[in-house]
């Protein structure tokens, strides 16, 4: 068995879904694992992880637009935490709504994910962001 670690740096525009899934499964091809479980780590509680349709924008659009609905900005005393902007508690709240950790299984080298899977950092905040993420593979080589 062997472990591996990585960070990555993703650097986002702001609130929305930014694809990650080349840049996982790149690190982990590298890594000559031939099966394992992957951990990818997000080290933010205003930002998420998400595996989800990779083919359709409109899937994203509407994905945004139902945690909008679900989850609206502050203002007018909606949150008491209130000291970073009106998009700092929301953000707060999408992130426990969603997941801050993904476990994706390796096999032959590569994260298994569905057809039209792919892997997303969640950026909760209106104003664009430095997110850190860390990467775990446990695994045996090929």
């Amino acid at each position: 068995m062997e472990q591996h670690m990585h960070r990555i740096e993703i650097v986002t525009r702001g609130r929305g879904l930014v694809a990650i899934t080349d840049q996982v499964c790149d690190w982990v091809k590298r890594r000559e694992i031939g099966t394992g479980l992957l951990t990818i780590w997000c080290r933010h509680t205003s930002a998420s992880l998400l595996v989800q349709e990779n083919a359709s924008p409109d899937v994203r659009a509407d994905l945004e637009t139902f945690l909008a609905r679900l989850v609206p900005d502050g203002g007018a005393g909606r949150y008491r935490h209130a000291e970073e902007g009106p998009d700092d508690m929301p953000a707060h709240i999408r992130a426990a709504l969603t997941q801050t950790q993904l476990s994706i299984p390796i096999a032959e080298g590569l994260p298994v994910l569905g057809t039209w899977q792919g892997i997303y950092l969640w950026e909760h905040r209106m104003q664009p962001h430095r997110r850190e993420l860390v990467l775990h593979l446990l695994g045996e080589r090929t």
